[in-house]
């Protein structure tokens, strides 16, 4: 394994998180700072990846078109910097799954596929859940979220261009 990495969350860190789910491209606001952040990040020869739970679509609020029509928009609007888009499209209420956050599943595959070593990587979120399985996995973490502690994060910032900086 020889690639590092950057695990990503996708709302609130790429993203506005929207209480009703940022799944229409007039509701997908990519947040201030983001492709900047991301083009260093890309420059310094980390792989992207967003791992992200995406409930809407189990609970029929959006498709799974809908998601991809989101993530194309954000590549052209990043000069393409994403590497992957891994996905759960599941919901406790409606169906069970391992791919799901807090569990480990999508980034266990995404390390393999893409030979990422687990100790050059990090991953992005802004909430604690997104943590836990970067932290069961020996990935380093940084937390989105000045306001609450976190016990599993390295850092605790308001930004991923700040998070870029401290990972830089």
């Amino acid at each position: 394994m020889s690639n590092k990495c950057i695990f990503l969350d996708r709302d609130g860190v790429l993203n506005r998180d929207r209480l009703n789910y940022a799944y229409q491209l007039e509701h997908f606001e990519i947040l201030p700072g983001v492709p900047k952040a991301l083009y260093a990040l890309k420059s310094a020869g980390y792989l992207l990846i967003v791992i992200t739970n995406q409930s809407g679509i189990a609970k029929g609020i959006y498709s799974r078109e809908d998601m991809e029509i989101c993530h194309q928009y954000f590549q052209q609007q990043t000069r393409n910097s994403i590497d992957a888009f891994y996905f759960a499209p599941y919901h406790p209420s409606v169906t069970e799954s391992l791919t799901r956050k807090p569990d480990s599943l999508m980034f266990e595959k995404a390390i393999a596929r893409y030979e990422v070593d687990v100790g050059q990587s990090w991953m992005i979120g802004d909430k604690e859940r997104d943590l836990v399985p970067a932290y069961k996995l020996g990935i380093r973490s940084i937390l989105l979220d000045k306001e609450k502690p976190s016990t599993r994060a390295m850092y605790t910032v308001e930004s991923l261009l700040e998070a870029s900086r401290k990972i830089l």
